[in-house]
């Protein structure tokens, strides 16, 4: 009898241990399939709370208890309730123009505490003034500018003068005819880049037929040499569509709201399938950039060269930039260290326009400075701009 109990007790002892461990099996089983795998170095994940939002369809990701827990973006409005107009449901980016950036500042005080400036339906233009002589002038205050929209006078309400980061692209010529003009073409592309604020970023495209992102936003001088070594002069000439291609890599990656575009070029669009026009209308609908050019036409004084010189100087000045035409190749690395300056000394305006934003429409601007003893001062600035926000176009930069 005793040995009969004792059986009982070890048979007893047996399923017990035998359905534990299948328990704890199945926990571990179950936490394998929940839990995704912590990389080398790091503790497992075990607090819930902790555990980050993930998109619908995608394992959610668990962060590391021993670290701060990762506060949503103040940057990011999450109101459940959509505004109607689709502009205000946006969220606020660095890729956005300055006019957008600046309408949400959040700026942290003393304490701890956080305070938010919205400045509404804020436009700002970033102007060159030069003097008679066409020399730059540097030393303005906000009193020596005035500004008028659709020719009514409008009140500043931000004004800077400093030397911000630039997000810029540099458009190189890839056509046929720049064979020989490429080696003189890179080393003032890169000597542009070196007279530049060393905080700017740029992207390199190279056009021909088609247009090329050769090389991504990058400060690293030795990766930008590497891209406009890739030119390999071919085909004809799509320079408005590498222009509008262009643009829309720089709205939607520059993380500067200052933004530029440099073309390098020898002759007439002959292949893009945007006119002149649609590409100057398609750079105003996203508020900027200014372009500058260096056309290479100095061999050349036919129809076409004179066809080409009207486009550069018409996309230049439509949106506050200048296209300069050097004499010779040798006074190209000149011409790109003067764009660098052009660039590094401008004025920032900011008003808010008198005519509300929800009227849409095309807004024609005009700014005018002046100053005791300093003659005839000439402002340069985009020529206007459209108060609606455009869809997304389809020009695209192709891949290598």
């Amino acid at each position: 009898m005793r040995n009969y109990r004792r059986m009982s007790v070890v048979l007893a002892l047996v399923v017990f241990c035998a359905v534990g461990l299948g328990w704890s099996q199945s926990l571990v089983d179950t936490q394998s399939q929940t839990t995704p795998e912590v990389q080398a170095g790091s503790t497992t994940s075990q607090a819930a709370p902790n555990q980050s939002s993930a998109a619908p369809g995608e394992a959610p990701v668990l962060q590391n208890p021993t670290e701060p827990e990762t506060q949503p973006s103040l940057l990011v409005d999450r109101d459940p309730v959509l505004s109607p107009d689709l502009e205000d449901d946006q969220p606020v980016s660095q890729t956005m123009p300055l006019s957008q950036n600046r309408a949400n500042e959040i700026q942290k005080l003393r304490g701890g505490m956080f305070t938010m400036r919205q400045n509404v339906d804020e436009v700002v233009l970033n102007c060159t003034v030069v003097d008679s002589r066409g020399r730059l002038v540097t030393d303005l205050t906000q009193d020596n500018f005035k500004v008028w929209e659709d020719n009514v006078p409008q009140t500043i309400s931000f004004f800077q003068h400093a030397d911000v980061p630039v997000s810029m692209g540099i458009l190189v010529d890839n056509s046929g005819s720049m064979q020989d003009k490429l080696p003189a073409v890179r080393e003032a592309a890169l000597d542009l880049v070196r007279a530049s604020n060393p905080k700017d970023e740029a992207f390199i495209v190279n056009f021909s037929d088609e247009a090329y992102l050769d090389q991504g936003f990058t400060s690293d001088i030795a990766k930008m040499e590497t891209a406009l070594s890739h030119i390999d002069a071919r085909g004809g000439t799509a320079l408005y569509d590498a222009v509008v291609a262009s643009a829309d890599q720089l709205a939607k990656h520059a993380k500067n709201s200052k933004q530029v575009l440099l073309i390098i070029t020898d002759g007439e669009d002959d292949a893009s399938t945007l006119t002149l026009q649609q590409a100057i209308r398609r750079v105003q609908n996203l508020h900027g950039p200014e372009i500058y050019a260096i056309g290479l036409l100095y061999n050349d004084s036919g129809e076409e060269a004179r066809m080409a010189r009207k486009a550069l100087e018409a996309l230049t000045s439509q949106t506050g930039g200048l296209a300069y035409f050097p004499r010779s190749l040798e006074n190209v690395d000149q011409v790109a260290e003067e764009v660098a300056v052009d660039i590094r000394n401008q004025y920032s305006i900011g008003y808010h326009p008198t005519k509300p934003f929800s009227q849409g429409g095309f807004r024609a601007v005009h700014v005018e400075a002046s100053a005791a003893g300093r003659g005839r001062l000439t402002v340069r600035t985009r020529t206007g701009y459209y108060a609606t926000v455009s869809a997304a176009h389809k020009a695209n930069v192709n891949q290598r």
